[in-house]
């Protein structure tokens, strides 16, 4: 399971740009889904999870 995971880490820090951008736009699909209800805590765990894949933001709202 290391390995995958050292793979998968690999991955994540080659491909940041992408990743945040599918991280963001799931994040804007999850505001539309509710209506906005909860923006706030969505834009929060995207930025959360934007932090995690290597350079972090790269462009949110």
């Amino acid at each position: 399971m290391s390995d995958f995971m050292d793979k998968a880490k690999d991955f994540a820090d080659k491909h940041d740009k992408q990743i945040d951008q599918g991280v963001d736009k799931a994040g804007d699909h999850a505001d539309r889904r509710t209506g906005g209800k909860y923006d706030e805590q969505i834009d929060k765990g995207v930025d959360m999870a934007q932090a995690r894949t290597g350079e972090g933001d790269q462009g949110r709202r």
